[in-house]
């Protein structure tokens, strides 16, 4: 009977718990329904980029500008083709699967390039002649914003007056000058950059670049009158969004824009590398310029002298 009465015992106690958990909030739903706790007067509040991302706001440099030091690096097929494509077959057969050219999405918005007919024409033939006239086959400097996208890393230091990019391909570099009004006095592979900053944004206005440049291994070209303006924005603490509008009047018929996150890189001692291509592409460039010696000719050489009427053979020193 002892047992009955205390199961009946703790019954009642289960039912009367349970009536008055059932009437007030739990501890979970109280928690939720608490205001919650006002953010501290120093954090900067967010705002937002061009295309509506939340801005990152992270480290700074000692004027108060976001600190985008550090090695990055895109991670797309740009370098192929900055418009979408298809996966293909690459150039040389004997490579194979290895040489073939990855699909992409593209970088380029608003759809294909605006082309005039006859700068079309000219892409097209680029694209079928593409490692005669590519001049990163060359290692030419590649110019902008083709030196941001390629499969190498670049590096960024800063300070209140100047930013540098530091590229690992062909050991290219170029200076954006913070407020500087002057333009191009010549111009060049990697352009003319005047920077300014729209809030958190660097702004950099590229001009004087050489024509000789292009944008990707799919022959997309400009001429020398094209400007850039360049964007880049910090969205997290180890990506940016890089932004570039491309005004080209002579071969294109409006401003196009392209754009793309870039990543830090985050290995152990990361640091550039050297790429100097120059030594990989004498034989391409210069080797036109070596003389042939025939079988002939290299049989005459190794002749020994005969040299009776006391004549100086080719090449001797007199005594």
């Amino acid at each position: 009977m002892r047992v009955s009465i205390r199961n009946l015992t703790v019954a009642l106690v289960v039912m009367v718990s349970a009536l008055w958990f059932s009437a007030s909030p739990s501890l979970g739903q109280a928690t939720q329904t608490a205001p919650k706790a006002a953010a501290p007067a120093t954090a900067r509040p967010a705002t937002q980029t061009a295309q509506g991302a939340q801005r990152y706001s992270g480290p700074r440099t000692p004027d108060g500008k976001p600190d985008f030091s550090g090695i990055w690096q895109a991670i797309n097929t740009a370098e192929w083709d900055i418009q979408a494509h298809d996966a293909k077959q690459g150039p040389l057969v004997v490579m194979g699967a290895e040489g073939g050219i990855p699909a992409g999405i593209g970088v380029v918005e608003g759809g294909p390039l605006p082309y005039k007919p006859e700068a079309l024409k000219q892409k097209k033939e680029n694209e079928e002649n593409w490692l005669a006239r590519d001049p990163e086959v060359k290692c030419f400097l590649p110019g902008l914003p083709r030196a941001t996208y390629m499969p190498f890393p670049f590096e960024i230091v800063q300070n209140s007056k100047f930013v540098a990019f530091n590229y690992e391909f062909d050991f290219a570099s170029r200076v954006v000058n913070i407020g500087m009004k002057s333009e191009a006095p010549v111009d060049s592979w990697m352009g003319w950059s005047k920077g300014s900053w729209d809030g958190d944004t660097l702004v950099v206005d590229v001009t004087g670049m050489v024509e000789d440049t292009w944008f990707d291994r799919a022959g997309d070209f400009h001429s020398g009158d094209m400007h850039l303006i360049e964007r880049y924005t910090m969205t997290s603490p180890n990506t940016m969004l890089y932004e570039v509008t491309v005004d080209d009047p002579q071969v294109y018929t409006r401003p196009w824009k392209m754009s793309m996150p870039l990543y830090r890189r985050m290995e152990k001692n990361i640091q550039l590398l050297e790429y100097n291509c120059v030594p990989f592409v004498e034989e391409l460039q210069l080797g036109h310029l070596r003389k042939v010696r025939t079988p002939e000719e290299i049989e005459q050489d190794n002749k020994p002298i005969d040299n009776p009427g006391g004549k100086l053979a080719p090449g001797a020193v007199p005594e």
